[in-house]
């Protein structure tokens, strides 16, 4: 593998040591009242490609294009001379650490962080270039709980505080007449917990549900027990039955220097999104190798097929949706009141898909298309 094959394997002890000095400098500023300067105050003029792209992203089928695209060589190929290195993350509050402390460029990640940094940062932190995966997310409960008032007492699982699933759970929970807040407290105690992490403890029985994105919905339901079923399919809670799961962000200072890497970044997303599309049945298999090859283990073949039943792949990022999940959001307590203005730039998007024929994608009033 030369130089521009691109790494793989994330950024290693070295580059995990690093990172976490990062985060934990601006988790110091952050705490201290002197937030870190914000990415698009130190923007600038464009530079060129840069050397290196470094992008994080899931081991969820909801990130298929981000596993298919490092899988397939789709980055690689559209970035040529700049090396893509990789880094598995668990939700998106963890990917919007590493990108305000600059370890990261760009991310595959949910709506809601994307658009908490937005408006903690005034603007200034990052944009949402493109969409990528619709759907794709649910509560499961245990056994013995079959309708929202039965939850009173129990205990939730969510990947991470303030992310999309979390907003989600707790946003329905609130609409359902529950109290919540974010220190595990309220009428329903939502426990935010590594995915993994939660597939044990609901087989311990040491969690009575979560509300998770796939494949962990369909692990839970498979590999659960404990009378596994779901309570509560977030398509169902959405006018058209699809909402957005899945976003590109990239780092306002990145973008307004790189902005032939973020093109290239996105020319490597479409394809991805395209092979998808064109390869339903070979999907399975390579996601499955991808997840194996970041995880360990592959999923089992009903599972994996389940999971992709329930998602599908777009570049557009149904800007639409945006104001509401904002009001979730503040409504949840887990992010400030604020504007979105400004939150897509889609126009480097919309030029690739002018040039092969394709409809452009709208940013819903909330930035530039």
């Amino acid at each position: 593998m030369n130089a521009t094959s691109r790494a793989r394997t994330g950024l290693g002890l070295v580059g995990g040591m690093m990172l976490a000095a990062a985060i934990v400098a601006a988790a110091v500023l952050a705490l201290s009242g002197c937030a870190a300067p914000a990415a698009g105050h130190a923007g600038g003029a464009p530079t060129g490609p840069a050397a290196e792209l470094r992008l994080g992203y899931f081991a969820n089928v909801t990130h298929a294009p981000a596993l298919v695209g490092v899988d397939r060589n789709l980055f690689a190929d559209a970035l040529g001379d700049t090396t893509l290195t990789t880094q598995v993350l668990n939700a998106g509050p963890a990917a919007i650490e590493a990108l305000s402390a600059g370890a990261i460029d760009a991310a595959y990640l949910g709506p809601n962080p994307a658009i908490n940094t937005f408006i903690q940062s005034g603007g200034h932190s990052a944009h949402i270039v493109a969409g990528a995966a619709t759907g794709g997310a649910a509560l499961v409960v245990r056994g013995g709980i079959d309708s929202a008032g039965e939850l009173e007492g129990a205990t939730v699982a969510t990947p991470q505080l303030g992310n999309t699933q979390d907003v989600a759970l707790r946003s329905w929970l609130d609409g359902e007449g529950f109290e919540t807040d974010t220190t595990g407290g309220g009428d329903v105690r939502i426990t935010p917990t590594e995915n993994a992490q939660t597939l044990t403890l609901f087989q311990q029985g040491d969690v009575d549900g979560a509300w998770l994105p796939e494949p962990w919905v369909s692990r839970l339901l498979a590999d659960g027990g404990n009378g596994a079923h779901v309570l509560v399919d977030e398509a169902e809670l959405w006018e058209d039955g699809a909402f957005p799961t899945t976003v590109l962000l990239v780092r306002a200072e990145f973008l307004a220097q790189h902005p032939e890497t973020v093109q290239a970044l996105l020319e490597g997303h479409v394809a991805s999104v395209n092979w998808l599309a064109e390869h339903a049945d070979e999907a399975p298999a390579v996601i499955n190798a991808a997840l194996e090859t970041e995880t360990g283990a592959p999923l089992a073949d009903a599972v994996i097929a389940r999971a992709l039943e329930h998602v599908a792949f777009s570049v557009d990022p149904r800007a639409e949706a945006f104001e509401t999940l904002v009001a979730d959001g503040v409504a949840a307590g887990t992010q400030k009141d604020g504007s979105i203005d400004g939150l897509f730039d889609l126009r480097l998007l919309n030029e690739l898909l002018e040039a092969d024929g394709a409809e452009p994608v709208s940013a819903g009033g909330l930035g530039e298309e």
